[in-house]
């Protein structure tokens, strides 16, 4: 469904809704740019029902629950918000009191139990083989998501040997040239999505490299250009994302692939421990 058809289908059956359906109806009709990003936890707290009307209210209106009814909606404002429409609906819904910073820790920790609830496991260990097996990781993360990217690349190039994180590409494209059928090419970017990744990913599939793609829904911009696709939510009503529960989904694919070449991370990290012990990477409180 598209962003008019959403709300138009919510207030075409407001008459046969029950009241606590109706209210929440309401609400939503009232803040089509804020409810999107809204946990069904914050939503029920907002609306002022329990969080079993809010999935009831989605599957009531057609949806298989209320994640499906989440991206209709949020698809249709994520593209238009700018930054400072989000720095905005940040003060709107969380207040001044303290009970806002529990709020912020609660909407992480749901956004880390809707990836979990959504996690397609077979993509995850696809996505695990993918890298175990490329001849180079090439990986694209830019603007916030570079943060995600060089966690990423910092733990696979020690585990593997062969990560590299490309800048945008805008500004070094020669950094492609080498790119080939043999590499993977991961791409990490949630909305308001990087054009320079969306190309990035492009660009590899039409060199042949696998790609594997790292984002927040499967109506992201991404998608298209992904064999392999791995989600992680990051709704947070503020002017930035919630990396906590993709960072999560990033931990656990370096956990796995380290464990798979487990042999050969050992004899890495001892080389690598006699490095940063010639040269004091470390911190050490022992006298010399």
């Amino acid at each position: 469904m598209g962003y008019k058809n959403v709300y138009q289908l919510i207030a075409e059956k407001m008459s046969t809704m029950s009241k606590s359906q109706e209210k929440l109806a309401s609400y939503i009709l009232h803040n089509t740019n804020t409810v999107p990003f809204y946990t069904v936890a914050t939503l029920a707290k907002q609306a002022g029902v329990s969080e079993a009307s809010v999935v009831r209210f989605a599957v009531f209106l057609g949806y298989s629950g209320y994640r499906e009814l989440q991206n209709q909606m949020q698809n249709s404002v994520q593209m238009q918000l700018t930054t400072k429409d989000r720095l905005k609906m940040s003060s709107q819904v969380y207040d001044d009191s303290n009970q806002a910073i529990y709020d912020i820790f609660k909407d992480d920790m749901a956004n880390i139990k809707t990836t979990m609830e959504n996690l397609d496991s077979k993509a995850f260990l696809d996505a695990e083989n993918l890298l175990l097996n490329g001849k180079k990781i090439y990986i694209s993360a830019n603007r916030s998501a570079t943060s995600l990217g060089l966690f990423l690349q910092y733990y696979l190039d020690i585990i593997l040997g062969n990560a590299h994180l490309l800048g945008p590409v805008e500004n070094k494209p020669e950094q492609l040239y080498e790119l080939n059928a043999k590499d993977v090419v991961v791409g990490i970017s949630f909305s308001r999505y990087s054009t320079s990744t969306v190309n990035i990913m492009a660009f590899a599939k039409e060199r042949g490299a696998t790609t594997i793609v790292i984002t927040d829904n499967l109506l992201s911009p991404l998608v298209p250009h992904g064999d392999v696709v791995l989600t992680a939510s990051s709704q947070l009503p503020t002017f930035f994302d919630s990396f906590v529960a993709p960072l999560s989904l990033i931990n656990t694919l370096i956990a796995l692939v380290g464990k798979k070449r487990m042999n050969e991370s050992e004899d890495r990290l001892e080389k690598l421990e006699e490095v940063w012990e010639r040269f004091g990477t470390f911190y050490s409180n022992k006298r010399k």
